[in-house]
């Protein structure tokens, strides 16, 4: 069985925006931490992931700025933007939310229903 779990749509924005609330983050490490902090189930391709910074960067959601990467190689890195902040909040409350409803409907017993 495969543990790697497949992307809803519309989860790939929160999880780079979570993943950049964590420190400023080059392309390539957006996709590395995503893999950690899901504990190596979610993996996001590359393809999705250029569109999807370029995407939140001109929402005003994340700003850049060049640097230098861990193998000192000029790259662009993405850091969350007080816009940024209030819409992972509100992206996490939204996603807590419909998990809770979503748990409670599974839970469901036949006397239940």
């Amino acid at each position: 069985m495969n543990d790697e779990a497949e992307l809803l749509p519309g989860t790939l924005d929160l999880l780079i925006l979570k993943a950049v609330s964590l420190g400023p983050l080059h392309g390539y490490a957006v996709l590395s931490r995503i893999e950690q902090i899901s504990g190596r189930t979610l993996f996001v391709e590359q393809g999705a992931l250029y569109p999807a910074l370029f995407r939140l960067v001109r929402q005003g959601l994340l700003k850049t700025e060049w640097g230098k990467s861990e193998n000192n190689r000029r790259a662009k890195f993405y850091e969350l933007t007080a816009a940024g902040r209030k819409r992972l909040r509100e992206e996490t409350d939204g996603w807590n939310r419909l998990v809770a409803a979503i748990t409670s409907a599974l839970s469901a017993k036949p006397q239940q229903a």
